[in-house]
């Protein structure tokens, strides 16, 4: 079974047109004659609007609360993708992250991952054309649901990749690669073909935004090619990689 591994941001996701052009990616490598893993992240603001209700509440949110309250925007997000994905013809099905039992440590907010069941994943992919996983939460030994940090869905799709043994992973985003520096802010922005994971990690620790420092660990670790493209066009993007 030829699977891809793939990640969408949650400017990807904003609203139901951008939805259907995550959907028509995901569909491009169906046609190819794949199955698709999707990891996905919560649509648009949805997070900073959870986390804005929380604080209105209590100016110290117990955090173990916060991420109950914080991981239902990735199960909107997966659950409506599936919907769609379904109402196209395509059959999915959406699975939360202890639903496939990405297994954290207890340290709330800022789960680590230490182990992925990929048993239900590839049980699922038997039956259907696309796996919904919800990125940035996984659960604890208590099952108690954790949260990876912010960004942390780039973290649970390279993580998903590594588990089941893939040697690249698709990251969808606004933006059609890494540049060195901030296209929004700068035009004479260049977008680079190739970075080392290295180079990327530094980027990202300076507040580039494309990918979290965390993934870009796990991928060195497991020699995970991560190609970063966009959602809204079809131009070549940029592989991390050695």
């Amino acid at each position: 079974m030829k699977i891809s591994v793939i990640k969408f941001g949650g400017s990807s996701l904003s609203n139901d047109e951008n939805l259907k052009r995550a959907a028509n990616r995901t569909i491009q490598f169906l046609e190819k004659g794949e199955k698709v893993v999707v990891i996905l992240s919560a649509q648009g603001k949805t997070t900073d609007s959870l986390l804005s209700e929380a604080k209105k509440l209590s100016l110290n949110p117990n955090k173990r609360e916060l991420d109950m309250l914080v991981s239902v925007g990735e199960q909107i997000s997966i659950s409506k993708f599936a919907i769609l994905l379904n109402e196209l013809s395509f059959s999915a099905v959406s699975l939360t992250g202890w639903q496939v039992g990405i297994i954290t440590n207890n340290e709330h907010t800022e789960a680590k991952i230490e182990k992925i069941y990929t048993q239900r994943i590839w049980k699922e992919l038997e039956k259907h054309d696309v796996v919904v996983i919800a990125g940035f939460q996984g659960v604890d030994k208590n099952k108690n649901i954790t949260t990876l940090g912010r960004n942390g869905s780039d973290t649970s799709a390279i993580a998903i990749a590594a588990a089941l043994e893939q040697k690249e992973c698709y990251i969808f985003t606004d933006t059609d690669g890494v540049y060195d520096k901030d296209p929004k802010k700068y035009i004479c922005a260049k977008k680079l073909d190739y970075i080392s994971y290295n180079k990327m990690e530094e980027m990202a620790k300076s507040g580039a935004k494309v990918l979290h420092d965390r993934c870009i660990n796990v991928a060195r670790k497991y020699g995970i090619k991560i190609i970063v493209k966009s959602t809204f066009n079809e131009n070549a993007g940029t592989i991390v990689g050695n």
